[in-house]
């Protein structure tokens, strides 16, 4: 049997079922807006479905000139309740009601922000026509807040002057990956994929057995993704997050600034650094700064001295986890 592959988009999904794992940056700056940095919101891209990450103000405006479907996000998840993480959340709201949006909308975040989303709710949004449903995040603990059928998402306790939680989000692995050449080479049928891809072996019609590993290639290792913001430095999150493939972690000010990120609860670029250092990440994005900062190329150089595969986070930066 000959399986023309041009004609077969499902086929195809089968046998090459990988694709990246998009972060976009929608804001990177911290409380104080500028010209340069929006306040914090991201979203992570992962089989066609969007995880938004914090909602500052402006997340509308740079969702669009990054072509960002906003029907798309089914999921928000709020580290805090500062005006810096939330502002976005009651135009967004609405902006998906007037889009015509009848799913429901989930929200993970602290239990204190429940009074501020009700009322946003009931001032902003009586009578939309989608249910928006709130989960309270116990921010001091480290455990599994939400998982549907691709991805895992796991608190990060953080210690904030408020409560406030990071985020990790753990694809769940993937089946081994169908040898093509071993379609043709047996006569296999496209229903029978599923099955080998789930430890099936195949008989041929002479009764010989053909082993599941024959016919399979190892599965890609499951990817992950950290988000850290707001913080003090807290090395201790190196091992919930060990061997994160990518790390976003806030570097709100430089480090001669430390008796200032202290006082505020924040941490410096060295000190971001120094997390993706102990917990063995694979690459490290720096963000949330500080509006007195006017030269962010000084923190990258900063953490860079420490963790040498940083990047600057920048609005609409697309960054792709392989």
């Amino acid at each position: 049997m000959y399986i023309d592959l041009t004609l077969h988009t499902d086929f195809l999904s089968l046998l090459f079922p990988m694709s990246p794992i998009m972060l976009h940056i929608l804001g990177c700056g911290s409380a104080k807006p500028t010209t340069n940095h929006l306040p914090s919101a991201q979203i992570l891209e992962m089989r066609g479905k969007f995880y938004m990450i914090d909602c500052g103000e402006g997340v509308q405006t740079t969702m669009q000139k990054m072509g960002l479907g906003m029907l798309k996000v089914g999921h928000i998840f709020i580290s805090h309740n500062h005006g810096d993480h939330v502002f976005g959340l009651p135009g967004l709201i609405s902006t998906m009601a007037l889009l015509g949006r009848t799913a429901q909308l989930h929200i993970h975040g602290p239990e204190e922000m429940r009074e501020f989303l009700n009322m946003v709710l009931k001032m902003y949004c009586e009578g939309i026509d989608y249910e928006v449903i709130f989960h309270p995040v116990r921010t001091h603990e480290h455990y599994l807040i939400f998982e549907d059928r691709s991805i895992e998402v796991w608190s990060i306790p953080l210690n904030h002057r408020v409560p406030c939680s990071g985020f990790l989000f753990k694809e769940k692995q993937s089946q081994p990956h169908i040898r093509r050449e071993m379609i043709d080479a047996f006569n296999i049928p496209v229903s029978q994929i599923n099955n080998i891809k789930a430890g099936a072996s195949w008989t041929t019609e002479d009764g010989t057995v053909i082993p599941h590993e024959r016919l399979t290639t190892p599965a890609d290792p499951a990817r992950s993704y950290a988000y850290c913001s707001d913080t003090r430095y807290a090395p201790e999150i190196a091992k919930w997050i060990e061997g994160v493939d990518l790390l976003y972690h806030e570097a709100t000010f430089p480090h001669e600034l430390l008796t200032q990120a202290k006082k505020t609860m924040h941490t410096t670029a060295k000190e971001a650094a120094l997390v993706a250092l102990k917990a063995n990440a694979k690459k490290l994005i720096i963000g949330h700064y500080s509006a007195r900062i006017k030269d962010t190329s000084l923190l990258l150089q900063e953490a860079k001295e420490v963790f040498s595969n940083t990047i600057l986070a920048n609005e609409r930066l697309k960054v792709s986890i392989l």
